[in-house]
């Protein structure tokens, strides 16, 4: 494994959920300064590192550095503190987590609490929990003790859960989706700095995908930076699990290389080459359909300006949107391989337009 493990795990446990990414993006650019050109953050919070600015075409490479949280509601009498979803939640993982709150301060610990189950009616007890119905127990006795400890209204939380080792070359965090596409990024523009390329390149850890539902940083960068053509790096759902319907999904598994995306904000064109580059690099890949929309950054790039021509490419990932999701290091590294080698196959007179 080639890449910066200790940096990647350095990025994963750094807290950064949608609209709250600072933490995260600090170190990101953090890394970035010690390889790249041009390293900046805008006022949405984008973090940007380029490599050759001057060249052409302009390239751009994406991934999302927010990752789900919570954010704080309501503080009650007791110290008892309520919170609503950041992004797209299965309630029943929250159930018994530790959670760490993100202050003005810095990080306070608390457990998410529920009742009891012995307390809980029989027929109720199969019933599947509710977000609303839970509450962070900060170990406070009154509203006066939260606010002692700096917690107020509005601060965002994450699952206080760090990056660890599995067997083999797997990892498990709770930042998978999709500070992973952030790293990937930034790792295919330090390969790109050893063997440069003609054409300019900037890698974007980008803000808000999660609740990015009119285009997050994604669109706001894109419309920046003007790109030629643009990368989307994501997790997408490993289907080597049980029960899971690969009829709906494809078949994509662990250690089975990136995944390319067809369809929708996925241009035809970009898919063909990142396709034949993959057959050429001799790296493993499988095709996701997207036949409505790619649920990335990608839907917030391609229609920007005048249209950019957008390719996906996603990291097969196990117990997607829950504090252990899990990849491969092998994916990881091949899917940044997989980007640089595009990258350096692309010229000046590159043209994705449909004939």
């Amino acid at each position: 494994m080639s890449q910066d493990i200790a940096f990647l795990e350095r990025l994963l446990d750094a807290a950064g959920p949608s609209g709250f990414e600072v933490r995260a993006a600090r170190v990101w650019r953090e890394e970035a300064e010690r390889f790249a050109a041009d390293v900046r953050v805008d006022v949405n919070g984008n973090s940007y590192a380029s490599v050759n600015p001057a060249g052409s075409p302009r390239v751009m490479l994406a991934g999302h550095i927010d990752e789900i949280g919570l954010q704080i509601t309501h503080i009650d009498e007791s110290g008892y503190v309520y919170v609503a979803e950041i992004g797209g939640w299965d309630p029943q993982v929250l159930v018994g987590q530790r959670v760490k709150i993100l202050t003005s301060r810095g990080g306070v610990r608390g457990v998410i609490g529920k009742k009891a189950i012995h307390l809980i009616e029989v027929e109720d007890r199969a019933k599947a929990s509710k977000t609303k119905s839970l509450w962070v127990d900060v170990g406070a006795a009154t509203r006066e003790d939260v606010a002692k400890l700096g917690v107020r209204v509005g601060d965002p939380m994450v699952i206080d859960q760090n990056m660890v080792r599995l067997g083999g070359d797997r990892i498990a965090s709770r930042a998978i989706d999709d500070r992973i596409g952030a790293f990937i990024v930034l790792e295919a523009l330090r390969l790109l700095v050893v063997d440069p390329p003609v054409a300019a390149v900037t890698a974007v850890a980008t803000v808000q995908e999660e609740i990015g539902y009119s285009g997050g940083g994604a669109r706001t960068s894109a419309y920046a930076l003007e790109p030629d053509v643009a990368i989307v790096v994501d997790v997408t759902f490993s289907t080597d699990v049980p029960d899971v319907e690969k009829k709906e999904l494809g078949e994509h598994k662990l250690g089975g290389g990136p995944v390319l995306s067809r369809g929708s904000a996925s241009h035809d064109g970009v898919y063909e080459m990142l396709a034949s580059v993959a057959e050429a690099e001799g790296i493993p890949y499988s095709v996701q359909a997207a036949p409505k929309a790619t649920r990335t950054d990608a839907d917030g790039i391609y229609l920007t300006r005048r249209g950019v021509p957008t390719g996906v490419v996603s990291v097969p990932n196990r117990y997607m949107h829950s504090p252990n999701e899990v990849v491969s290091l092998a994916d990881v590294e091949n899917t940044a391989r997989l980007i640089a080698a595009f990258v350096r196959a692309l010229g000046p007179g590159s043209d994705f337009t449909p004939r």
